[in-house]
């Protein structure tokens, strides 16, 4: 007996958008059932299965015009064939990090949601204030720590940066962990990136700490701002238990607050998170947390198979 065509479903996008028949299934299958009962049926039962059958494959398309990416920009998801939008992606795996991808909230962040990747684009320019941003502009804002003598403003000024980060899709242990390097290791929902624990050669890192602006932030020589610390200004706005992006391997990484309870180091593993249920994946996942102490993100290796940044 033929089988009846199979529904498929595309690059976990809702099936209300891109729910399509297998083709070659469909002509065979109806083909063959006219065929079959013809002789049983009068010529209104037949002219209706063909009318049905030409309906279906007009409706469906050609597969080459098929999307498959989506789009994100601002938390407004796009699916690239009729720029139709939704809330959020449905997983279709424990591990699909695309149900989380549409809150990259700035405007400034895209993300392309592609079968087995994500792509980030992000300018590294905080949407709070700092006094590294230019006197000239809105989020300029003077900023001295009184009660830290230490403190001080290094040399360098908010840029504009081009970075693109290309992540695993649906992350996986590693079985050599990566060393996360010199520069960015991740990127927040606010299109600022993560470094890692270590300073600029020649540099403390403790010392850095002096530099940091009112969100806990400061800018390189080349003027990317980021973050080594918790980002402040994310979990004052969001919540200290939320989402506050991705590093390489394509794993999240949280806040410092979990089920109520305030993470240490001493509650995460050497990489600097543990595998658990979080508020957008049910049936668990690794993640990393921020902490309050040194590493404070990440314990200097990737837990997963790193992705790659470029500028």
């Amino acid at each position: 007996m033929l089988e009846q065509p199979e529904l498929i479903y595309l690059n976990s996008v809702p099936s209300k958008y891109l729910l399509c028949l297998d083709l070659s299934k469909l002509i065979k299958y109806h083909l063959t059932t006219i065929a079959n009962r013809a002789m049983k049926m009068n010529r209104l039962i037949l002219l209706a299965s063909l009318i049905f059958s030409s309906i279906m494959l007009s409706n469906c398309g050609d597969d080459d015009n098929t999307p498959d990416t989506v789009t994100i920009q601002g938390s407004q998801v796009t699916i690239a064939e009729d720029s139709s939008t939704l809330e959020c992606l449905p997983s279709s795996a424990p591990n699909d990090i695309a149900v989380i991808a549409c809150l990259f909230y700035d405007e400034s962040v895209v993300v392309v949601v592609g079968e087995t990747s994500l792509k980030i684009t992000a300018s590294s320019e905080p949407d709070h204030k700092s006094m590294y941003y230019e006197t000239t502009n809105a989020l300029y804002e003077d900023y001295n720590e009184d009660d830290n003598e230490d403190f001080y403003k290094n040399p360098n000024t908010i840029a504009s940066m081009n970075y693109t980060f290309t992540l695993p899709r649906f992350p996986e242990m590693s079985a050599n962990n990566e060393d996360t390097p010199f520069g960015p290791m991740g990127v927040s929902i606010n299109s600022v990136v993560f470094y890692n624990q270590v300073a600029a050669p020649g540099d403390d890192i403790l010392e850095e700490l002096n530099t940091f602006d009112q969100y806990e932030g400061h800018p390189t020589n080349t003027g990317s701002y980021h973050y080594h610390t918790e980002p402040t200004w994310l979990t004052e706005i969001k919540g200290d238990s939320t989402f506050l992006g991705l590093l390489l391997d394509g794993f999240p990484v949280y806040g410092p607050v979990e089920s109520g309870v305030t993470l240490t180091n001493d509650d995460l593993d050497d990489y600097h998170g543990h595998t658990g249920v979080t508020a957008h994946f049910p049936e668990g996942i690794y993640h990393y947390h921020i902490t309050a102490d040194l590493p404070w993100i990440n314990g200097g290796e990737f837990y997963g198979v790193a992705g790659k940044v470029t500028q």
